[in-house]
């Protein structure tokens, strides 16, 4: 596989460096990318540098995933307006390890092969860089001139920042430049990958090897993904989509793809999944014929659950996605675990009732009428029921003086009452 023109039809370069596809035809070679470990969690924004190491180790070239422990302390201009909060080295060390864990579904770390992953921490040798020895062996080989040319010094210093720009961010690409000539002379390393927005910091490291080793090395960059609307890819009304199902349940993140526009699903399934360049153009004409059946976003929701999480979790995500949206089962109702429940009906009018109550049984007139709000009156409650309209855990209900116990609940906790086709209830016993 060329790695360049593998990425160049996913769409995913948007500068790279003259020389570097030469370099990658002529013999396997090392490449990095840093990772802000301000977090114990990857989250979706981080995948196209994750999946630009995936396509590399797959080229037959070494991928390092390098965590910027040190870089991460200072903050990166790059249209940030805000300095990062320190870390200290405990917390460090476990988002270090967490980060890890989430890459190994992407990249190989411990096969015996040469292009065998690694994961790197820059603070490792930048703990114990005293100042003096940076600006006496780093400082003074790059100009404050050449410095002050970046796009993310200039944004930063311009009108656009009323914050300015601290000289601990200014020195940002000194340090992330001192990273890449570090991998250079220790791994061989002749090529840093990253955003777009990243181009500067990384041209800084190319020219920094070239002043002080006579060396020669790269730099790509991806495009800075965005949405069809102009919305902030990877962002929702919660936050961040993130790919530890602590913190972002596997439920929500496979509905987060299907849910992406059609133009986006396009974009998206290049460079977000594996898939070829003609299974991609099947899957689009597919779509093309039929855009109402959503194939883009179901192949991509597919892929990408899959990847993060595992097809299990894939298979109870669609299962869920049936409960609210199609049809399905007490049985099935009953398979979902709390937190993934939760996900599903989040935003339902939630109404609470004391365990107690249900343990000695409370009837369904009484629980929707009374003892919660659910219902307005035991009138319109019972013509409901007598319509047909009524379901409880997704069983229709038909007896008015049916007894609600603890048995009913899901998981022990929860009761769901449907009211005609779209209108869901949750009771929480407490």
């Amino acid at each position: 596989m060329n790695f360049v023109e593998e990425l160049n039809w996913r769409g995913m370069i948007h500068d790279i460096m003259p020389g570097t596809d030469e370099q990658l035809q002529k013999e396997m070679t090392t490449a990095y990318v840093g990772i802000d470990p301000t977090a114990e969690s990857l989250h979706i924004g981080h995948l196209v540098s994750v999946m630009m190491l995936k396509h590399f180790q797959i080229a037959g070239h070494k991928p390092i995933a390098l965590v910027g422990g040190a870089t991460g302390m200072i903050g990166d201009p790059s249209g940030k307006s805000d300095e990062r909060n320190l870390l200290d080295e405990q917390t460090l060390r476990h988002n270090e390890a967490c980060l890890k864990r989430q890459l190994a579904k992407f990249l190989d770390f411990k096969s015996a092969a040469a292009n065998a992953a690694e994961l790197v921490n820059n603070y490792d040798w930048m703990k114990d860089f005293g100042f003096l020895e940076f600006i006496r062996d780093i400082g003074k080989h790059i100009t404050v001139n050449y410095m002050m040319a970046k796009d993310s010094v200039k944004k930063r210093l311009g009108e656009e920042s009323k914050a300015g720009l601290s000289f601990t961010e200014f020195t940002y690409q000194l340090v992330q430049g001192t990273d890449f000539l570090h991998l250079y002379r220790e791994k061989n390393c002749k090529l840093q990958m990253g955003g777009s927005d990243q181009w500067g910091n990384i041209t800084t490291g190319t020219e920094l090897i070239r002043r002080k080793e006579g060396g020669e090395a790269f730099a790509l960059t991806c495009p800075l993904i965005t949405k069809a609307d102009g919305g902030k890819f990877g962002k929702t009304e919660s936050g961040n989509v993130w790919l530890d199902p602590k913190l972002t349940t596997p439920y929500k993140f496979y509905q987060f793809w299907l849910n992406v526009s059609d133009a986006d699903a396009e974009q998206y399934i290049k460079i977000f999944t594996l898939l070829s360049k003609e299974e991609v153009a099947a899957l689009v004409k597919e779509h093309e014929a039929a855009p109402h059946q959503r194939p883009l976003q179901k192949r991509l929701a597919r892929e990408v659950t899959c990847m993060v999480h595992d097809e299990n979790e894939y298979n109870k995500a669609v299962e869920a996605s049936e409960i609210l949206f199609g049809s399905a089962t007490t049985e099935s109702l009953a398979k979902l675990d709390k937190e993934t429940f939760l996900s599903v009906f989040e935003g339902v009018p939630t109404y609470e009732i004391e365990r107690a109550k249900l343990d000695a049984g409370v009837p369904v007139v009484e629980l929707l009428a009374t003892e919660t709000a659910a219902f307005p009156s035991k009138g319109e409650l019972r013509r409901t029921i007598n319509g047909n309209g009524l379901s409880l855990n997704k069983a229709k209900l038909t007896d008015q003086e049916y007894l609600v116990t603890g048995a009913d609940l899901i998981n022990g906790s929860y009761l769901l009452i449907q009211k005609g086709k779209k209108n869901y209830i949750v009771i929480e016993a407490v």
